[in-house]
């Protein structure tokens, strides 16, 4: 079977990193995106695609006392394209009617852009100008970065063209910012000459007694963060439908 097939998915995003150390799912937003699937036979099939989501986390949800006294939040919009090989578990066929359904893994590069914000006084701020963790003025993180792609799926048939998934994917990114904190608290003072009184009031949101002493950890730099998408697709297949060969 060779062919492409097109389609949108629908679903939610999370977040788990330096404001989510436990795992939590409270806080998924939704998220749809679109695909291409190219099938090079009924095994694997090269895939393109772009999802949009949000993300979010709060120290506020956290169980752990130094994690609610850090009393660190965000907020982002992710936009994400990636570029994967997909492997079939069982033989896949469209119109087949014995092998029109089968569970798949994937995995690829992937690019996205993303923009970390927080609130103070009811005003929400790019929290990567700010330099919250002592960045020169220039020396701040991307906000366009690679990540690997990887997942599971299952996939059906419900007619000779139409399809329906279910996939799980995830994205390892390559830094450790999407929700602004890697590393420990610069000196505030040295913030504010930089940047002025906002940027030095968002690197520290600690309750009293602060927490911001320079050097103090903020958050974890030997892992980077992670998101993932849960999503419900929809695929159109234009290949030719053909019928078994057989021996006269």
């Amino acid at each position: 079977m060779k062919g492409w097939e097109v389609g949108g998915w629908l679903g939610a995003s999370n977040y788990f990193g330096d404001l989510n150390t436990n795992f939590r799912v409270n806080r998924t937003h939704l998220a749809a995106g679109i695909l291409t699937r190219y099938n090079f036979n009924d095994r694997l099939a090269f895939r393109l695609g772009a999802g949009y989501g949000k993300i979010s986390a709060t120290d506020a949800d956290s169980k752990n006392i130094y994690e609610q006294r850090r009393n660190l939040s965000f907020r982002s919009q992710i936009f994400d394209a990636a570029m994967l090989l997909e492997f079939n578990f069982m033989p896949y066929m469209h119109g087949h009617r014995e092998y029109f359904y089968t569970p798949y893994v994937f995995a690829g590069p992937a690019i996205f852009f993303f923009k970390p914000e927080a609130k103070l006084d009811d005003t929400w701020y790019n929290l990567a100008e700010q330099g919250t963790e002592g960045q020169f003025t220039g020396e701040e993180y991307s906000t366009t970065q690679g990540a690997l792609a990887y997942g599971l799926g299952f996939k059906v048939d419900f007619s000779y063209r139409w399809s329906l998934g279910v996939e799980l994917s995830a994205r390892k990114v390559f830094t450790d910012y999407l929700d602004d904190v890697s590393g420990v608290y610069a000196d505030w003072r040295d913030i504010r000459s930089l940047r002025g009184d906002v940027a030095a009031a968002l690197a520290d949101r600690s309750v009293e007694p602060k927490l911001g002493e320079p050097g103090r950890q903020r958050g974890n730099g030997k892992n980077n963060d992670l998101y993932m998408f849960l999503g419900v697709s929809l695929q159109y297949y234009f290949g030719e439908i053909r019928c078994p060969s057989y021996n006269r």
